[in-house]
C-alpha cells in the first residue's frame, strides 16, 4: 500500500535507480544520514524544509506520478509539482466549462456544496452537543442560515450566507476546546493556536483534494463555489469545503482535548502563531491516521477511507457535470 511522506528537515532529494535518495542537511551544510525511499511505495510527499532536488529527480517522480506539496516556513501552502495528468477528457473538461458559465448550472453546484458543508458543521456540533458542551442556540443560528441557501439566487449572496454560518461555527470552537480559545478566525496570518491549527489543517486538507482531482478526469482550476484565478487550484478550494469539518475540525478537536498538542507547542513570531516541530509532526500523524480511518459506505456496501470519500466525491461531481447522476454531497451520516 502506497504511503504519504512528510520531509519536514531541508535536504537533499536525488534519484537512486528506482528509489529516491533523502539525505537530510543541517544549518552547518553537514549531511546526516540519508534514507531510501521506494518509488512504488509512495503516494505523495509533503515538504516542509528547503528542499535541493534536480529535474532528473522531478522527471522521475513525473513519471511515476508522484506529486510534491510545498509550504514554507510558516506552514503556508505555496504550490504542488503535480505530474503530467494523465487521465485527461475533453469530453469532461468542456461539460465542467459548461457548468461554470452557465449561471444555473453553476448556482446548483455551489449551493449544493455549502449544503453539504453546512450540514457537516452541523455535524459536529450536535455531536459535542450531545456531550454535554452547551452548542443549542448556535446550532439553531445555523439551521435558520441554511434555511436560505436553497433562495439564493447568486454565488455571492451564497457566499454571504456561507460566511455567515462559518462564523457561527467557528464561535462554537471555543465551547468544544478545552483549554484554548480561538477568539474568531484570523488567517493570514493566524493570531492564536487554534486559528493557527486551523490554517495548517485546511492546507492538508486543500492538498488532498488536489490529489483527488488529480486522480480523475476533473481539472482542478475550473470550480464552482470559488471564482477560478490565477495560480490556484479553486476546484480543490470547493471540494475542500465538504472535508475540512470532518476531517481538520475533528483532527483539532482531538488533539487539542486529549492534550496531544499543549500550549508549549506553539511559538509567536512578528505577530503569528506556528507550530513547533514536534507538535507539527504530531498534527501530520493524527491527521494521516484520521484519512485512514474507514466508515461503511452506504452505497458501496463496503468499507472505505476518508482518503477514498474525496475521490468518490470527485467521481460524483464527473457524473454530474455529465448528466449521468446529479450531485448529492457527503453528509455525515456515521
Amino acid at each position: 500500500m502506497k504511503k504519504t511522506f512528510y520531509l519536514f528537515n531541508p535536504g537533499r532529494l536525488s534519484r537512486r535507480d528506482n528509489t529516491l535518495k533523502f539525505t537530510p542537511v543541517d544549518d552547518d551544510g553537514v549531511e546526516g544520514t540519508p534514507r531510501y525511499l521506494p518509488v512504488e511505495n509512495i503516494d505523495e510527499l509533503y515538504v516542509f524544509g528547503a528542499l535541493d532536488a534536480n529535474s532528473s529527480c522531478y522527471n522521475f517522480l513525473g513519471a511515476e506520478q508522484v506529486p510534491v506539496h510545498f509550504f514554507d516556513y510558516y506552514e503556508n501552502y505555496t504550490g504542488s509539482f503535480m505530474p503530467r495528468e494523465s487521465l485527461l477528457s475533453g469530453k469532461v473538461l468542456l461539460a465542467q466549462t459548461n457548468h461554470y458559465l452557465t449561471p444555473r448550472k453553476r448556482m446548483v453546484l455551489a449551493q449544493n456544496l455549502i449544503d453539504g458543508a453546512s450540514y457537516n458543521m452541523l455535524k459536529n456540533l450536535r455531536y459535542y452537543n450531545s456531550r454535554g458542551k452547551d452548542l443549542e442556540p448556535i446550532i439553531q443560528r445555523i439551521e435558520t442560515l441554511r434555511e436560505h441557501i436553497a433562495g439564493t439566487t447568486t454565488v455571492s449572496e451564497l457566499m454571504g450566507f456561507e460566511g455567515n454560518i462559518r462564523k457561527a461555527y467557528y464561535e462554537g470552537f471555543d465551547t468544544i476546546i478545552n483549554d484554548f480559545d480561538m477568539g474568531g478566525r484570523t488567517m493570514q496570518p493566524p493570531r492564536n493556536e487554534v486559528n493557527a491549527l486551523v490554517s495548517f489543517g485546511n492546507m492538508l486538507c486543500y492538498t488532498q483534494c488536489l490529489r483527488a482531482i488529480h486522480q480523475t478526469q476533473l481539472n482542478p482550476v475550473v470550480s464552482f463555489l470559488h471564482e477560478p484565478g490565477e495560480r490556484r487550484f479553486s476546484l480543490s478550494l470547493d471540494i475542500a469545503e465538504i472535508f475540512k469539518p470532518i476531517i481538520t475540525d475533528r483532527v483539532i478537536f482531538k488533539v487539542l482535548n486529549k492534550r496531544e498538542i499543549q500550549p508549549s507547542d506553539f511559538e509567536a513570531d512578528l505577530n503569528r502563531v506556528t507550530l513547533k516541530p514536534a507538535a507539527k509532526k504530531t498534527f501530520v500523524q493524527s491527521f494521516e491516521n484520521r484519512l485512514n480511518e474507514t466508515i461503511q459506505h452506504r452505497t458501496l456496501k463496503r468499507s472505505v477511507t476518508y482518503k477514498h470519500l474525496i475521490k468518490l466525491e470527485c467521481y460524483k461531481l464527473v457524473k454530474h457535470v455529465l448528466n449521468i447522476e446529479v450531485y448529492k454531497p457527503l453528509k455525515m451520516y456515521w
